[in-house]
């Protein structure tokens, strides 16, 4: 989704109706809908306003739209699945990312023409152009980096590294920093653009996809598709400000030239979400004590600022903007600010009682690989966000009382706590245990009667939490020695070589696959 330069329309790209919609935003009302190719992704608008360009990643191509009659009136063919899209200040060019491609297709918009293809990283998602035109940032998902783009020769002249699943690069109108939504960590990292180095990461909602930064530079907004949040990140502090609530699978977010309207994308819910960012954040604990910015106009030598009728206590006050610790309440309740001027209602505050987790099934999993929990406890509706330990996990579904979660691979096995973020704060439950992948290094011996009973001796390591020996999928009888040994008497099999022994434990499966069945001699 993009906006025209004075906020007037939003022009939304529908990638399942092969479609753009264009929408008033006085009225927020769909006023006409503009045929694409298949697979319409995202999308750039020219400085001007004049055009606006779609990647169609399902025909590899960029569509021209003019936003004068509402029209696509060119389609060039760039690279195979065609998703981000980006236009330089002076709207000579335009960035696309060429997802399947791992190439970045330049596009010359007075001739209508692609004059440059250059190789980054796999998987490229989000390109953005510095404000000064001089740099393109590229976010490659499948890679974990971020290639830099000189415009002045169309080369890499940077790879940044250490990221987990870098989706898009969020720039700063004063092109000093970028914030990269990391997809695969529910984190955003900062980069130090005159550098181009990692200064430091934010915890945020689950995956979050597309980032826009506010016009006066002092707020990251974040969609977090699996959350159904969007993530507000202070640009002084780099602190999380607070969450929105939105729609099903936000994906794209815009904000308006005056910063007092945000646009998302909800994709699983085929709308669009228009917030005023009048309170950030405009939800939080009933215990109350959360810091809200509140935005507007006329709010100099602020007297009082009320949440319903409970009084907040004011920090800082501006003509334009307040911020306040909140008092304890509970519901929605309005907020309102008094100054000389009188009293205006600024928005509605929806408090939250705090979160309690009791309970995780299973209790242990792998450490490699992805399994399914089940977090029960209350207050649990709306959750944020949730961790084991150190490590984000991917929420499936959330009611009052039961979070079902998706456990992804880590690096370091161990014992952690589970804990859960709502609006109503962070909870701390019981343990959760990552066990390390198994593996065999010897067996001994490496042969075995047909008849079966044969002791055999398995070395290797992690192997104390052993739940089942097999030979050929036939199970055995076991004894666990010690996390690096355990021994098995090799069941009836019939004769061959290169017999696969399989030993399954908590932390995964191994196998070792050069064990020999042979007959016992006769006379």
């Amino acid at each position: 989704m993009v906006l025209t330069p004075g906020g007037t329309r939003a022009y939304v790209a529908n990638r399942s109706s092969n479609a753009v919609s264009v929408i008033d935003t006085a009225t927020n009302t769909v006023t006409a809908t503009i045929p694409t190719g298949a697979g319409p992704t995202l999308l750039a608008i020219a400085p001007d306003g004049a055009h606006v360009y779609v990647s169609v990643a399902d025909a590899a191509l960029l569509s021209v739209i003019d936003t004068a009659t509402n029209t696509v009136t060119a389609s060039v063919a760039v690279g195979a699945g065609a998703t981000g899209v980006s236009v330089t200040p002076d709207g000579a060019r335009v960035y696309v990312a060429n997802q399947n491609a791992s190439t970045v297709s330049v596009f010359n918009t007075a001739t209508n023409t692609v004059i440059a293809t250059i190789a980054v990283g796999n998987g490229p998602t989000g390109v953005t152009v510095t404000p000064d035109g001089a740099h393109v940032y590229v976010g490659n998902l499948a890679s974990n980096t971020i290639s830099v783009i000189d415009t002045a020769t169309n080369t890499v002249t940077t790879t940044i590294i250490g990221l987990n699943g870098p989706a898009v690069v969020g720039i700063t109108p004063d092109g000093a920093h970028g914030y990269v939504s990391n997809n695969s960590s529910n984190t955003v990292t900062v980069v130090d653009l005159g550098t181009n180095t990692i200064t430091g990461s934010i915890v945020v909602g689950d995956q979050p996809r597309f980032v826009t930064i506010s016009q006066n530079g002092a707020h990251v907004y974040v969609a977090n598709y699996g959350s159904n949040t969007v993530s507000v990140i202070d640009t002084a502090t780099n602190t999380l400000a607070g969450n929105l609530r939105v729609g099903a699978g936000p994906t794209g977010v815009a904000v308006t030239p005056d910063d007092s309207r945000l646009y998302v994308t909800n994709t699983d819910a085929g709308t669009l979400s228009v917030i005023p960012l009048t309170l950030i954040p405009n939800e939080g604990s009933t215990a109350g004590g959360t810091i809200v910015t509140i935005n507007g106009h006329n709010l100099a030598n602020a007297t009082a600022v009320h949440f319903g009728t409970a009084s907040a206590t004011i920090l800082t006050n501006t003509a334009t903007s307040i911020t306040v610790v909140n008092p304890a309440g509970s519901g929605a309740v309005p907020v309102t600010v008094t100054t000389p001027g009188g009293t205006g209602f600024l928005g509605a505050f929806i408090y939250f009682p705090a979160p309690q987790v009791n309970d995780v099934t299973p209790t242990e999993g792998p450490s490699d690989s992805g399994n399914t929990a089940v977090i029960t406890g209350f207050n649990l509706a709306g959750a944020i966000s949730a961790s084991f330990g150190p490590n984000p996990v991917t929420i499936q579904s959330a009611t009052d009382t039961q979070l079902t979660v998706t456990v992804g691979p880590v690096q370091n096995p161990g014992t952690v706590p589970v804990t859960v973020t709502t609006p109503g704060g962070t909870a701390v439950g019981p343990d959760y245990t990552y066990w390390p992948q198994p593996t065999i290094t010897n067996v001994t011996p490496n042969t075995a009667s047909t008849s079966g009973g044969t002791p055999v001796t398995l070395t290797g390591t992690d192997l104390a939490t052993t739940q089942q020996v097999t030979f050929e999928n036939v199970s055995a009888d076991f004894s666990v020695i010690s996390d690096t040994q355990i021994t098995a008497v090799a069941p009836q099999q019939s004769p061959g070589q290169n017999i696969t022994i399989s030993v399954t434990t908590a932390g995964g499966s191994t196998s070792w696959n050069s064990f020999t069945y042979q007959d016992n001699p006769s006379i």
